[in-house]
């Protein structure tokens, strides 16, 4: 079963997933909050998800950051419609320069480097991969 990753954002939420060893973490794509509930509904019929894990933005500090309540309603309806599937927050401090830095090292063209929906997905796959590194075996 795969564990998937969000970066939920009010514009677009990057979206990442595993391979069903659950050992490598890959973007996946990225959705408009409006149109997430029917890509999951599409995902879910021919993937089996375990674990849904989720971006929680904090501050420096480590207080919740001012986007942190919109999170919160997706964290509830993602607990509420898949009940079956566990749902995990991860501290995305950062995901999002690291993102960027690790698109700018990978030699793409300013352009592309700038495209939202990739430094979102790409967002999505480091916050999976820390909740991957987290866990113990």
């Amino acid at each position: 079963m795969r564990i998937m990753a969000f970066d939920y954002g009010t514009k677009r939420i990057g979206i990442a997933v595993t391979d069903p060893l659950q050992l490598i973490a890959t973007s996946l794509t990225t959705v408009h909050p409006e149109k997430i509930w029917e890509f999951l509904t599409d995902y879910l019929q021919k993937e089996e998800v375990e674990t849904f894990v989720v971006g929680k933005p904090l501050q420096m500090d480590g207080t919740a950051s001012e986007s942190a309540s919109h999170i919160l309603g997706f964290v509830r309806k993602l607990q509420k419609t898949y009940p079956a599937i566990s749902v995990v927050e991860v501290d995305e401090r950062f995901t999002s320069k690291m993102a960027s830095a690790v698109i700018a090292q990978s030699g793409k063209k300013k352009s592309k480097r700038q495209e939202k929906g990739l430094v979102d997905t790409v967002s999505a796959t480091i916050i999976l991969q820390t909740y991957m590194d987290s866990k113990t075996f």
